[in-house]
């Protein structure tokens, strides 16, 4: 399928790492965009309306996490992180900013390719309540979740942590912010109660509980539902 219309900006000081993702993203149809830094970014997403950023974190003028706060404020444009940072810490700091998803470099093109696919489609449009993946389906408007065509019985807090999964399906949803979106601000750090949520909802949605398909773990970050089954 062709990615014509796909307009993807990258953001990195380095221009090895620009003219390598120009070249392989190009190749798979997409439009490339480029910026050296951070206000060079905010300013292209003014101006040229891209419809994906990948982010370096390391830029001469800002962090790359400064540039995540400032477009949260207005914009929703799906935000790749591609950086060399391996550390829990920065993954998880970008995701809350709002970062939609977090690639380490050195990186598979294949890899990247598919991130991007997942954070193009992660929400669900507000026309299409049903969301689907693999034998679960999640009924938005009648608020029905049934697996395999069996309707599943869950407890209003399951219900409310599933369908915060589903409206960011795809995206790594930080254990702060699930648990800021389910229980509140004041919950923000009972990370037990958000455990013990994802346990019980996982022992009713999936075949093998100890082998999720559906929720997978991100370790020490968060929770992803999957949208590729």
């Amino acid at each position: 399928m062709s990615n014509v219309s796909t307009r993807v900006l990258v953001v990195d000081d380095e221009a090895p790492i620009r003219k390598f993702l120009r070249a392989a993203l190009t190749a798979h149809g997409y439009e490339v965009l480029e910026a050296r830094n951070g206000q060079e970014a905010l300013s292209a997403v003014t101006a040229q309306r891209p419809d994906l950023l990948i982010l370096d974190l390391g830029l001469p003028d800002m962090e790359g996490l400064e540039v995540t706060r400032r477009l949260r404020e207005w914009s929703n444009i799906p935000i790749i992180i591609l950086s060399v940072r391996e550390g829990e810490a920065d993954k998880v700091a970008t995701l809350d900013a709002g970062a939609d998803d977090y690639v380490t470099k050195p990186f598979g093109v294949g890899e990247l390719l598919a991130r991007m696919r997942v954070a193009m489609r992660r929400t669900v449009p507000a026309d299409e309540p049903a969301f689907t993946t693999g034998e679960l389906q999640v009924d938005l408007a009648s608020r029905i979740v049934t697996v395999a065509g069996q309707e599943v019985q869950l407890t209003p807090t399951e219900y409310d942590l599933l369908r915060a999964l589903v409206m960011h399906a795809g995206k790594v949803m930080t254990h702060r912010q699930l648990l800021r979106q389910v229980w509140g601000v004041a919950y923000e750090q009972e990370t037990h109660i958000l455990r013990v949520n994802i346990s019980n909802l996982r022992r009713k949605i999936e075949a093998d509980p100890t082998r999720p398909r559906y929720i997978r773990t991100e370790p020490g970050v968060g929770y992803r539902l999957r949208t590729d089954l």
